[in-house]
């Protein structure tokens, strides 16, 4: 085979240049906590070269240039007389090896902190204080980082409270290299502060005026950009819109006062829901509603759900109707039939309801009047027949009050980092009115949930008490009384299969209850992770209470239809009962 002299001549430098490439540079920097060097390897050009092709022309001149790099990398961290020397050498594997050591030197500190903000803006307790925070940088080292953050909060509180035309007029650090001090100065002109003008909601299937019982401000009140994003949760949380965008109309501000703009766009009309389910406390079932979201231009609302599991069966509906005014009240009327089946119990029940609920001092509150009728038993155990000596059987008709305050915060709706919930419920007969016995009734549940390291662990404590007075305990079906154990009580024994019993040992449930739960949660992956748990509790009458204990593990995987919770846990230092229970939740955290 002949070889073309002419390509040769061309190949030949192609040859000599690839002769001369390496594969890429090894950065090593040393003499520096591990945010110096962060800065230093994202500063200095050799390093996008780890992973790219690169000559020894290349690298000698990208070398010459990275000492002076790397001290002004430091620089926005304070150090401003930092001394760096580098190595330069070719690596075994083909590789440059360059070496950068870094003596970063005394800091540059912050000696003096001027700042010139309006007396308006200044008696703003959330502007003071993000005020304050500048002036704290005073005797610290010199951050840029820090110092761009706390100036940019300052100017964010300016907005959010309302100087909508603020201005920053001055911003400089002066940093004198001699005795290595820095001054800070900051003025703003905050302006004037806004008010809120008119409410303007655009693509709204209601009625004029309607959507105003969602607005949390009044004309004339000062801006504040929190009121904004209740307006937007608000509507959000109301179910009628697919679509909320909630603007100041900066544009079009004037005279101190800015209007607000809601776009808006209606959700699906009608919705339907539904599938299979299993949960230990229930078994294995079937899921199915159908919720009108709005029935005509005033925003009623009606929904209807159906559950057929193993041990429950429920059938419910519900038609609210919203009224005027600014505290989201509405009027709330409802019908539910119950025929439950739980390892203690079994009931069947007709149940309704009418209610008001509303906003109140940041609470959900609920005030209204319940009739309860049904037949029901406790005291059974397994498959046992009805008639089984000690069981226990009662037909009864209640009417009662029942009020309840609910409130909760979360930062994540699906996740939960920082959050809890509080609801407080209370019960009563008026008097013996249509009712078979005189009963009051009071229960608080709460839940507390804190993620640490950086979300991968989570603590969650919660807790729930009640006490009942009661004339005839005998005539309480099993919903209004006291049981504990199963998935959201204490884990390690069945669905209210712990309580006070018979003299026939069997459980009847009790006048009070008082359980509390300590979990913690550490995730592997973003969805996956692992629980351990201990969970202590008892229903009990008068003031016997034994408390019992369940301790366990679980898994947890945040799934596409939300949080899967399965546990496995058993009872401590308990002599009448022993195994190991299976708990499946699916659900929210709050």
């Amino acid at each position: 085979m002949r070889c073309n002299p002419r390509l040769g001549l061309v190949a030949l430098p192609l040859l000599m240049l690839s002769s001369l490439a390496h594969a890429g540079v090894q950065l090593v920097v040393d003499g520096v906590d591990d945010t110096l060097k962060a800065a230093v390897l994202s500063q200095v050009e050799l390093s996008q070269y780890t992973t790219r092709e690169v000559t020894e022309a290349q690298v000698r001149r990208l070398f010459d240039r990275a000492e002076a790099q790397a001290g002004l990398a430091l620089q926005p961290y304070g150090y401003y007389e930092a001394k760096v020397t580098g190595e330069l050498q070719p690596a075994s594997d083909g590789n440059w090896r360059v070496s950068l050591h870094v003596v970063p030197g005394e800091p540059v500190m912050i000696t003096d902190v001027q700042v010139k903000l309006d007396k308006t803006a200044m008696d703003i307790g959330p502007i003071r204080r993000a005020e304050k925070n500048i002036e704290a940088l005073k005797g610290q080292q010199l951050n840029h980082g820090t110092y761009d953050q706390l100036r940019d909060q300052l100017s964010g509180a300016l907005t959010a409270y309302g100087f909508l035309d603020a201005k920053l007029t001055e911003r400089r650090v002066e940093v004198t290299r001699g005795n290595r001090s820095a001054v800070v100065k900051l003025a703003w002109e905050a302006g004037t502060r806004y008010k809120f003008g008119e409410v303007h909601f655009e693509g709204s299937q209601f009625r004029e005026g309607f959507l105003d019982r969602y607005v949390p401000f009044k004309h004339g009140d000062y801006f504040n950009q929190s009121q904004l994003l209740s307006l937007q949760q608000a509507l959000n949380g109301a179910d009628y819109f697919s679509v909320v965008n909630v603007m100041p109309d900066v544009e079009s501000k004037g005279g101190g006062v800015v209007n607000v703009k809601v776009e808006l766009a209606p959700a699906k009309r009608t919705v339907y829901t539904g599938g299979p389910f299993i949960g230990t406390d229930t078994g294995v079932g079937l899921r199915a509603s159908m919720e009108r979201r709005w029935i005509n231009a005033r925003g009623h609302k009606w929904k209807n759900d159906l559950v057929l599991a193993q041990k429950l069966k429920t059938v419910q509906t519900l038609y609210s109707i919203p009224m005027p005014g600014d505290n989201q009240r509405s009027f709330n009327f409802g019908a539910n039939y119950r025929d439950s089946d739980t390892s203690t119990s079994k009931s069947r029940t007709l149940g309704l309801v009418a209610n008001e609920t509303r906003q109140w001092l940041g609470w959900t509150r609920t005030i209204g009047m319940n009739a309860l009728s049904g037949t029901f038993t406790v005291g059974k155990k397994g498959g046992e027949p009805d008639n089984t000596l000690g069981i226990e059987h009662g037909n009864s008709t209640l009417l009662y009050a029942e009020a309840t305050l609910s409130r909760k915060s979360g930062d994540n709706p699906i996740f939960v980092r920082r959050g809890w919930s509080l609801t407080f419920t209370a019960r009563s007969t008026l008097g013996s009115l249509a009712s078979d016995t005189r009963f009051s009734q009071v229960i608080a549940d709460a839940k507390w949930i804190r993620a640490f390291n950086d979300a991968q662990d989570r603590l969650i404590i919660r807790g729930t008490a009640g006490a009942t007075w009661v004339g005839d305990f005998s005539a309480l079906p099993p919903q209004l009384r006291f049981f504990a154990g199963g998935d959201r009580s204490v884990r390690g024994y069945a669905y209210e299969s712990i309580g006070p019993r018979n003299s026939y040992d069997r459980v009847i449930g009790g006048e009070n209850l008082l359980v509390g739960s300590t979990e913690v949660e550490h995730y592997f992956t973003r969805n996956w992770g692992m629980a351990a748990f201990v969970d202590a509790g008892n229903a009990f009458t008068g003031t016997d209470y034994r408390p019992r204990v369940g301790a366990g593990l679980g898994v947890r995987w945040l799934s596409p239809v939300g949080m899967i919770r399965v546990d496995l846990g058993v009872p401590v230092h308990d002599s009448q009962e022993h195994g190991v229970q299976l708990h499946l939740v699916i659900g929210p955290d709050l």
